[in-house]
């Protein structure tokens, strides 16, 4: 909520007007069979709406993506790192909820709407359900994957640690770096599963580090991925010869993201105690 209304703020002018409204309403039907249809829960709606610069439609569908920039007005300075949009989805999606965008067009305001299930012990009792809703958050979260130790190298510290949060929430142990030595350094004591690896590095650029690290015998099995903005053939080339696993490129997909890292993990993860 904090975050939707620092948004909101900084794209509305002063003598703007921005509106938090809460309300309870009823699942209703819907087409999907997600958590919020299945049960039919009744639903704590949060909406944060106001009347500044607005969404184009074209943009609309990707303002949850990982570090999409959708304010593109010449008269204000682009602030953010277009990742507090995808951190909002992702704690929600992880409760069990849904959040949704409108607007209808540059200059005509946004409202985001947030939909929580308010889920009562009548219904944990009649449903079998244990404890708090949390286990109901890993099971229709579409981040939730096995825990895995992964350590994100990013020299934009804000990048490196909100990826690593997200990564956290979904049960991971996290580590950040900040420079190409740094990630050597953590790699080493860490030990992670996964590398997600930022190539334009202080110190080391990320192909060095890569290098570095297939070179040692405990690196030889570290799942390692290029997340880069760089991402024509020669860079994917130049990431393959380096010994990466994979090649990203910003702005990340979170979903996709962690497809992949399913895919590439697809072994149950070796504890180093």
């Amino acid at each position: 909520v904090g975050n939707l209304l620092n948004n909101a703020c900084k794209f509305t002018d002063n003598g703007g007007r921005i509106e938090l409204v809460v309300s309870v309403e009823e699942s209703g039907e819907q087409e999907d069979s997600s958590l919020l249809t299945t049960h039919h829960f009744p639903l704590a709606t949060i909406r944060v709406r106001d009347n500044g610069i607005g969404i184009d439609a074209d943009q609309l569908p990707r303002v949850f993506e990982m570090f999409m920039q959708v304010d593109t007005s010449l008269e204000r300075s682009v602030s953010g790192l277009g990742i507090g949009l995808t951190l909002v989805k992702s704690l929600v999606e992880m409760h069990g909820g849904r959040v949704e965008v409108h607007s209808d067009g540059a200059g005509l305001g946004t409202e985001f709407a947030v939909r929580l299930p308010i889920v009562s012990d009548e219904w944990r009792v009649a449903s079998g359900e244990k404890g708090d809703s949390s286990s109901l958050a890993t099971r229709h979260s579409p981040l939730a994957t096995s825990p895995r130790r992964i350590l994100v190298v990013d020299d934009n510290r804000d990048s490196a640690s909100t990826l690593a949060m997200l990564l956290k929430l979904t049960g991971n142990e996290t580590l950040t770096a900040y420079d190409g030595v740094e990630a050597l350094q953590a790699a080493e004591k860490f030990q992670p599963d996964i590398i997600l690896l930022d190539i334009g590095l202080p110190k080391l650029n990320g192909y060095e580090v890569c290098r570095r690290i297939r070179e040692q015998p405990w690196g030889e099995n570290i799942v390692l991925v290029a997340l880069t903005g760089w991402g024509q053939e020669e860079d994917r080339q130049k990431s393959k010869d380096a010994g990466f696993n994979a090649h990203m490129v910003k702005p990340v997909d979170l979903a996709a993201l962690t497809k992949l890292l399913v895919s590439l993990t697809a072994e149950p993860a070796v504890s180093r105690g």
